[in-house]
């Protein structure tokens, strides 16, 4: 049996946004939610596999943002 792949949309982070708005540095964010900037790095540039919870907490603790403000669903397109 073969299976047919679905879209089913995606996640986009807005984290890259957020920073520029805010006027913080990937360098200060990393510092402020105790994070490696690498990982920042990633869920800025939208690289990551898997969303951590407690990575998300933090940055939302330390942009003093909602989750909404963070991330979002991106509906497929219909084809």
């Amino acid at each position: 049996m073969i299976m047919k792949e679905i879209n089913y949309g995606r996640i986009n982070i807005k984290l890259d946004s957020i920073l520029q708005t805010q006027n913080i540095s990937i360098n200060k964010l990393a510092f402020r939610a105790e994070l490696q900037r690498s990982q920042v790095r990633g869920y800025c540039k939208n690289t990551i596999q898997r969303l951590d919870t407690a990575v998300l907490a933090r940055l939302c603790y330390a942009l003093d943002c909602d989750i909404t403000d963070l991330i979002e669903y991106i509906p497929p397109e219909n084809d």
